[in-house]
């Protein structure tokens, strides 16, 4: 069972306030994967990749221990970085390149985002097939767009 998609606004109200006081990079993508984590259902990772040169390195997360580099152009967070657009994967085991850092992992959805303190990607994971559709993508790409602009607060 999903959460109500009617409460995807009031998670994102709780974001913005859990992070507008704070400007700090390590600090907000740590509560924001934590809170994200926390409050979704079927989701098995959540976290940050970070860009250094052509790698995306470990950022702040939650779930089992992950990949620690990735490259860009590679993989399901490698290609939605280097393409910057949102990548959304109903099954991972179909996407040519998938890099599995979690086997319980089976859909995922990547967003991408560029900013003066930092460039990378949030990557959510959910052990089910078909988890995310365009109104998670919404929510997840409004959750990042929250991010980017505490970091430039």
């Amino acid at each position: 069972m999903t959460m109500p998609t009617n409460q995807y606004p009031l998670l994102l109200q709780q974001l913005k306030a859990l992070l507008s006081a704070e400007s700090d990079l390590q600090a907000n993508a740590a509560n924001l994967s934590s809170f994200l984590y926390h409050n979704l259902e079927q989701v098995n990772w959540l976290g940050f990749y970070y860009q250094q040169g052509d790698e995306l390195v470990l950022g702040p997360f939650h779930g089992q221990p992950a990949c620690t580099r990735l490259s860009i152009g590679q993989g399901v967070c490698g290609t939605a970085f280097a393409n910057k657009t949102t990548n959304l994967v109903d099954d991972v085991h179909q996407f040519a390149g998938h890099v599995a850092c979690d086997t319980a992992s089976e859909s995922e959805i990547v967003v991408p985002f560029f900013s003066k303190k930092m460039n990378g990607v949030l990557d959510v994971d959910s052990p089910i097939k078909n988890r995310f559709s365009a109104t998670e993508q919404t929510f997840f790409e409004s959750a990042v767009d929250i991010f980017i602009k505490s970091l430039e607060a």
